[in-house]
């Protein structure tokens, strides 16, 4: 069966005007969809494919992957909700990519949506000098730079993305 992924026909980069959030919004939203674009079309068997051995990196690896990202910078750090982790756990820390089956790849796509779904909403009327305290860097960190930071996150996993696509099914594109 193949798998489809509704939603990613409206994918358009952001105009050239526009305000700072928009910009902002409208290009992590075509990073996200250009991650769905890379999966549309192929089965889920193939999604679970590490196509580059010796690495277990996988198309459905990577979606599972940001939906732990969006989740960890938007809902758990940035809003404080105590959500957890959706497949990572003290013994894996890499379990999003080394526990991937393609028998879950559609709940883990609605997982994906549902995620981002969740972050939109844990900012929605939250201004972009907001910040939060960042354990890591002991230091505040804005909702400016976590938008920066997730473009970052999808534009180098998207890179990944178009090599993975290529090696199964030889699919380039932007």
């Amino acid at each position: 069966m193949t798998w489809i992924a509704p939603g990613i026909t409206d994918r358009n980069e952001p105009g050239p005007v526009g305000t700072e959030r928009a910009q902002l919004e409208g290009w992590l939203d075509y990073h996200r969809k250009t991650l769905l674009t890379k999966c549309a079309g192929l089965t889920a068997d193939q999604l679970a494919t590490a196509s580059v051995p010796p690495s277990n990196l996988t198309l459905l690896g990577l979606v599972r992957h940001m939906a732990e990202v969006e989740r960890s910078w938007f809902r758990t750090r940035f809003a404080g909700e105590q959500t957890g982790t959706i497949w990572i756990t003290d013994d894996q820390p890499d379990a999003e990519f080394e526990n991937v089956d393609p028998v879950t790849a559609q709940d883990d796509y609605a997982t994906f949506l549902r995620e981002v779904d969740l972050a939109r909403a844990a900012v929605a009327g939250r201004d972009l000098d907001d910040t939060y305290h960042n354990a890591f860097f002991d230091a505040p960190m804005d909702l400016r730079w976590i938008f920066l930071h997730m473009i970052e996150e999808y534009a180098r996993h998207n890179g990944h993305a178009d090599f993975i696509r290529e090696r199964i099914d030889g699919a380039t594109g932007d």
